[in-house]
Formats: structure tokens, sequence, C-alpha cells
């Protein structure tokens, strides 16, 4: 009876815990990866999505790109891997790129910039969905290379874009700068080129 007591009292802390995790990711599907259609003729290759699946890859501190057209479901299979992470007791924060990029000059002029840093930092999977439609100002830039930055070795990215990595330097707009942030994000990263 007592072991049933203490079983019944972790299992709901652990729903709880599960719960607020999935509250502070805002994921914005409710999608798991149990539902993805592994079937349909996208280019998704099955072996590679059971491994990511895994999450093995969030504690090695590796990242994801995910490219493919509009409507592939690159933000559902995106969902999908960070509800799997929240159930892996990861915290994860999904941001569109538009929305990230707006946070930070808020909180630049509000005088919080570097609490939201670290609050990024601190994230082990920061989701950046819909990455790429129109070409970075500079001070977009610079707070991209800060993230990119902060979270070597200590957190995973998962970025979702239309734009094929072969042309994320022309959305950087910098040389320099897109050489940095590439390098750290594209040479340990696992890639899905959706079709």
């Amino acid at each position: 009876w007592l072991g049933l007591l203490v079983d019944r009292e972790a299992t709901s802390r652990e729903n709880k815990r599960l719960a607020r995790r999935l509250r502070e990711a805002r994921l914005r599907q409710s999608a798991v990866v149990e539902d993805v259609d592994l079937h349909a003729p996208r280019g998704l290759d099955r072996a590679l999505f059971h491994k990511l699946a895994s999450c093995e890859w969030v504690r090695d501190h590796h990242h994801l790109v995910v490219v493919g057209p509009t409507g592939i479901g690159k933000s559902r299979l995106a969902c999908a891997l960070g509800h799997k992470a929240c159930r892996e007791g990861f915290s994860v924060l999904y941001k569109r790129a538009t929305r990230l990029f707006s946070d930070l000059t808020q909180a630049r002029g509000e005088g919080r910039m570097p609490r939201l840093l670290t609050a990024l930092e601190r994230t082990r999977l920061l989701i950046i969905d819909d990455w790429g439609p129109e070409p970075l100002n500079t001070e977009q830039r610079r707070d991209l290379l800060e993230i990119v930055d902060d979270r070597c070795d200590r957190g995973s990215l998962l970025i979702t874009s239309q734009v094929p990595v072969s042309r994320w330097h022309e959305v950087i707009a910098d040389p320099t700068l897109a050489d940095a942030i590439l390098d750290r994000i594209v040479h340990r990263a696992h890639r899905i080129e959706l079709k």
C-alpha cells in the first residue's frame, strides 16, 4: 500500500512538471512524434527521425535544421520534437523568428536584454520557426550571434526555414557574421530537407 502511494505521488509530481514544461515551451501546435506521418513522400528519413525522437541530439547539444517549402509540415515536426523533448525532461522554448527578434528589440529598449539572453541561454532546446524570409538588419545579426554563441555546448537549436541552407549567407547579409553564425549552427546540425 505504501509503495503504491509513493508511486502515485511520484507520477503526480512528474505530470505536473511536464505540464509546466509544456506551458513554458509555448509550442504553436499540439503535435507529438507518435503522430508524425513517416509514409508521406516528402523526404523525411524514417531512421533519422527515430534517432531525433530519442532526443539524444539535445543531450549532446547538437542542432537540427529543417528546411522545405511552405505547407510541408516543418512547424508541426518542430513542435512534435519539442513536445518529445519536454517529455524527456528538457526545457523548451518555441519562437517564430520575427517574434524572437521583436522581443529582443523590446527587451533592449526596456533595459532587460541581459535577463532575456540569460533566459534563452538556460533553455535546453530553443526552436526558431520560419527563419530567413527576409534579410537581417545589423541589430538582428548581432543578437543571433549572441544567441548561437551562448548555446555552444549548453543547449540545442531547432531552426525551420523555407530558405535552403546554401542561401543563409544572403539572409544574414554580412559575410563575417554569417561565417561565425553558420559555423556554430550548421557544422553541428542534423539536417532534414523536406520536399
